[in-house]
């Protein structure tokens, strides 16, 4: 059985599963043509929502009995149709706590201006901006789920107080994490700090629009680490290029991040390639699983099967 593992961007997969004995290619750049490059393959190892395995792609690879998903969900996979083509989806553990961690990593770079004066340090140059605190600062976490709440509680130590919104978010859970529910306009006329943690969905795109970002204060920084689809990022970007908000993003519309993208020249803003769950322990586990995923399905006995 040949084995494709996509996107292995630092070419470390073998390093951190165990693929001995099996026939395996790995891809550290961007596949151009999904049906031509994986024609030859029975089995794909994907790096998390990177390659888009729609019902037409799955349907041009007539070899691919094995799809292994890095991550616990992938709404780039077509599930039904790979049921209807007899293809066995899979996936991975995940640790949550890497794109939590990474959350604070930008809005820490963003307030105190680290790319800046690390690039002023190295220049020569010595404190050229002024930072902001976050003790007495309102965090606005739009989504409360298990990254939320890890995002969360690093705000309760910092000394800010956190505001929750989400179209089904419950007073009282949030309240159980120390946060308080409000409507989603007084989320974005309060945050002086705002977070996205919210899975993409079809309901779920564009859920922070324009108006959204017009109620933000003047000079708060909006982070989005979640998925690029939630977040209107041209308004946002055309919003941080004003002045009217900072911006911290680590998701992109398209990824990598096309060579002359405005976003490359974005003032007022930190960016970071999609590297929120790209941690050693991250890494571990997810190619660990996919090696243990693949080994069961050759043993006619997969394990983490994804259903429609």
């Amino acid at each position: 059985m040949r084995i494709a593992i996509l996107d292995d961007f630092q070419g470390v997969s073998r390093g951190f599963g165990d693929f001995s004995g099996l026939d395996v290619t790995v891809f550290t750049e961007p596949l151009t043509d999904v049906a031509a490059q994986l024609a030859d393959f029975d089995g794909v190892i994907a790096m998390r929502e990177r390659t888009r395995f729609p019902a037409e792609v799955l349907q041009s690879l007539p070899r691919l009995r094995l799809l292994v998903s890095t991550g616990r969900r992938n709404a780039a996979i077509d599930l039904a149709a790979a049921a209807t083509l007899g293809i066995t989806v899979c996936h991975t553990g995940y640790r949550p706590a890497a794109a939590a961690e990474h959350t604070w990593a930008l809005i820490l770079a963003a307030l105190r201006h680290v790319p800046e004066e690390d690039a002023n340090i190295r220049a020569g140059r010595w404190q050229s901006t002024v930072g902001t605190e976050l003790d007495g600062a309102v965090l606005g976490l739009v989504g409360l789920g298990n990254l939320g709440r890890r995002v969360a509680r690093v705000g309760a130590a910092f000394g800010m107080e956190t505001i929750a919104w989400s179209t089904n978010l419950d007073a009282t859970r949030a309240a159980e994490a120390g946060v308080t529910a409000v409507p989603k306009e007084e989320l974005f006329e309060r945050a002086d700090v705002m977070t996205i943690h919210y899975v993409l969905s079809a309901r779920s795109r564009g859920i922070v629009g324009a108006a959204d970002i017009a109620r933000m204060k003047p000079g708060a920084l909006l982070v989005n680490t979640s998925r690029a689809g939630v977040l209107d990022t041209p308004a946002a970007a055309d919003a941080a290029r004003r002045g009217d908000i900072r911006l911290a993003l680590d998701v992109f519309d398209t990824e990598p991040l096309p060579a002359g993208d405005p976003l490359r020249d974005l003032p007022n803003s930190v960016l970071t390639g999609h590297i929120g769950y790209v941690t050693e322990q991250q890494y571990r586990t997810f190619y660990a699983d996919a090696a243990e995923d693949v080994r069961a399905y050759l043993a006619g006995a997969p394990v983490r099967v994804m259903k429609p």
